[in-house]
């Protein structure tokens, strides 16, 4: 399970979907003018961590973790996103809800005209 917290409005929604949720009203001058993916934080990290990003137009996004054999860990947001800057928290477990060990993951955004990955260290 992850919080989805959208940083326009201040507010958390939990959720059992891995869905980025659409931000009806925003302000023009609050979009961000490029995509980006931040490093998370905490990093490292014990119980969860956020992950920032922001699309600087409406996008179809995916952010998947991943180990390091490049398997997907958990898909922690999916789907259609309005422009905006978002935030994402992890709490380490899987995509069944099991909790990973110890180590370095990957994490990827992928969105209509941008990929970046970046690295994370989970510490148990």
């Amino acid at each position: 399970m992850f919080d989805l917290l959208d940083t326009e409005a201040e507010e958390t929604e939990e959720t059992e979907e891995a869905v980025v949720t659409a931000v009806e009203t925003f302000d023009q001058a609050s979009v961000p003018q490029a995509f980006s993916l931040a490093q998370n934080a905490p990093n490292p990290f014990n119980s969860n961590t956020v992950i920032r990003f922001a699309l600087p137009q409406p996008s179809q996004v995916e952010l998947t973790i991943y180990n390091l054999l490049g398997q997907p860990v958990a898909v922690l947001a999916q789907g259609p996103s309005a422009a905006g800057t978002f935030s994402v928290r992890w709490d380490g477990r899987d995509q069944t809800g099991r909790a990973v060990t110890s180590g370095v993951y990957l994490y990827q955004l992928r969105a209509v005209e941008y990929t970046e990955v970046r690295k994370l260290l989970l510490l148990r």
